[in-house]
């Protein structure tokens, strides 16, 4: 895993996990995003399409515990995303949100203060940055598989400061409606 602190923006730095760059912002406020050029532009790839679905979250936990998401077309070539969740002890949640894959911040319903940006990293990868209050807590590296039946997700989540605190990974699976 690299670090390195972007020149030209210095509220801004770039992490090198898995061979992908992630980019966030380490401090409060209204800043535009950060992108990496490779990906901007009418030449990225429309990552939403073969997105659509719902995908359950692979877990040993035992029932009533469940973590589903649900990806719709929204707009021209943008994507809502739903998170349905139960916990082990049966509290239930709902968020979320909608992107065009510009890069820019928008709201999340359900999550108070929270916002999520995505953009495409290549075909099959997309980075979503989540910040709350204005800051970024956690980017999010959400990989398609070749055969388009799963989907695995790597978690960074950062400080204040925008220092790594740890990561995790996840694998959704695409399943018939729920």
């Amino acid at each position: 895993m690299r670090i390195s602190r972007l020149a030209a923006a210095p509220t801004a730095f770039t992490v090198v996990l898995a061979g992908l760059p992630l980019v966030a912002q380490s401090v409060a406020g209204n800043h535009p995003p950060v992108r990496n050029s490779s990906v901007q532009g009418p030449s990225a790839p429309d990552p939403a399409g073969p997105r659509f679905g719902v995908w359950r979250l692979r877990s040993d936990n035992p029932p009533p515990y469940r973590n589903v998401m649900t990806y719709a077309p929204h707009g021209d070539g943008g994507m809502s995303i739903e998170v349905a969740a139960t916990n082990a002890e049966g509290n239930e949640s709902v968020w979320s949100y909608v992107t065009m894959f510009d890069g820019v911040f928008r709201s999340v319903e359900g999550l108070a203060d929270s916002e999520t940006a995505v953009e495409p990293v290549d075909e099959r990868s997309t980075r979503i940055s989540n910040r709350r209050n204005g800051v970024v807590y956690q980017v999010i590296i959400n990989t398609l598989s070749e055969d388009g039946n799963r989907i695995d997700n790597e978690y960074v989540r950062l400080d204040a400061e925008g220092r790594i605190t740890g990561v995790n990974r996840a694998t959704y699976d695409r399943v018939e409606e729920e």
